[in-house]
């Protein structure tokens, strides 16, 4: 998951995108201020169980209805790792974003195993596809 998160925000991060912060959060640090303050945001799990971490779980948990409202329309990007139940997983976090309302701004990456360079670089498009929607 770790190697799926750096490629992520590579790509996100890439020198040709200009005027884009990227602000890095654990789930269970993130405030609802800060899911606020995002235009755009880069969503990462495991797949635990065929559901979501229990980790992004808390952060919609503590963010969602101060979100719901002020968040519509924004895009966002996933990205899950696991051995099994990662559609369980990939369907709990667009049943979430749906209510909230974002935009997926490109297809989930989604990895059974260990990933693979192709599995990585598919990360980094999707960390520079969200963060080049957000481009002034």
């Amino acid at each position: 998951m770790q190697a799926m998160f750096e490629a992520v925000v590579s790509g996100a991060t890439d020198p040709e995108i200009e005027g884009v912060d990227v602000v890095r959060r654990p789930a269970l640090t993130v405030a609802p201020a800060e899911m606020l303050e995002a235009d755009g945001y880069l969503l990462g799990t495991p797949a635990n169980l065929g559901y979501m971490s229990g980790a992004l779980k808390h952060a919609f948990d503590v963010c969602y209805y101060l979100c719901l409202d002020s968040t519509r329309g924004r895009p966002y990007g996933l990205f899950i790792h696991g051995n099994e139940g990662t559609e369980g997983a990939e369907h709990s976090v667009e049943r979430v974003t749906t209510g909230l309302g974002w935009v997926k701004a490109a297809e989930s990456v989604v990895v059974m195993g260990k990933p693979a360079k192709t599995d990585l670089e598919t990360c980094w498009e999707l960390g520079a596809s969200v963060a080049a929607q957000l481009m002034a």
